[in-house]
């Protein structure tokens, strides 16, 4: 079976050689950069064996994009924790959203209205709205991109749906089809970016319900999903044009 392997980062300046990926599921970090070939060089290294190739990277690229504690325990927060960041955040709160459901939305009255009648009767004064709205008159950034099956999934369409409520709140809301997502290599996790500082990574049980949120502040991993955000919000379709492409693709 092929690794999973999750690009960390490069240190030559954007042509992608040399390299540090790391294998999500053990861990190994795998460097990948010219060869050295001097048989002079080579005569000097310890226990290379046949078969194994030397490469050659500057110093910078594994301070900047190696793992830097092997040992590094998840720092699981409740989900009462999680929703105080976006009270406490101090200018920017992004989000990847990249699952096909979400069985909160299921348990809903707008979710069942919006099966029965395809569209729904959106609150503007439910507890997140007054947060959020009172986040963005303060100036602050609040954005997301979602991932879209083609077609998109039943829950995928209530999402768009909600996208003009949320949108009105002063969220900036754009999507991607998740063809595009992976031609990105966007990795298949639901995120938000605080401040450009600490990642919430949602964390989903099989039957698709949030059980809590892992924090993650490492700052070299921190910037791993600031690339992601950057890639995702620059090939990303404001909500208000996606209906548009949703129904050229049908």
């Amino acid at each position: 079976m092929a690794r999973q392997l999750r690009f960390n980062g490069t240190g030559s300046g954007g042509t992608g050689c040399p390299s540090v990926h790391e294998d999500a599921e053990s861990g190994e970090v795998i460097v990948h950069g010219p060869p050295l070939t001097d048989t002079g060089d080579i005569a000097q290294l310890q226990h290379l064996s046949e078969g194994e190739v030397a490469v050659v990277v500057p110093r910078e690229l594994l301070v900047d994009w190696t793992p830097k504690d092997a040992t590094r325990q998840a720092r699981i927060v409740s989900l009462d924790e999680f929703e105080g960041l976006f009270r406490t955040f101090s200018h920017s709160a992004w989000r990847l959203e990249t699952r096909r459901r979400f069985a909160s939305d299921e348990a809903t009255d707008t979710y069942r209205q919006f099966v029965e009648t395809g569209g729904v009767d959106w609150s503007l004064h439910d507890p997140y709205c007054e947060l959020i709205r009172s986040q963005t008159a303060q100036g602050k950034r609040v954005e997301r991109v979602r991932v879209v099956d083609q077609p998109p999934t039943t829950g995928q369409l209530y999402l768009l749906n909600n996208a003009k409520r949320n949108s009105g709140l002063g969220e900036d809301i754009r999507n991607v089809w998740r063809a595009e997502a992976d031609r990105l290599r966007l990795p298949a996790e639901d995120f938000w970016l605080f401040d450009s500082r600490l990642v919430a990574k949602l964390r989903f049980d099989d039957d698709d319900h949030l059980v809590d949120v892992e924090l993650i502040t490492e700052p070299a991993e921190v910037v791993r999903y600031a690339v992601i955000r950057e890639a995702a919000w620059h090939h990303a379709v404001p909500y208000e044009e996606f209906p548009a492409s949703l129904s050229d693709s049908e």
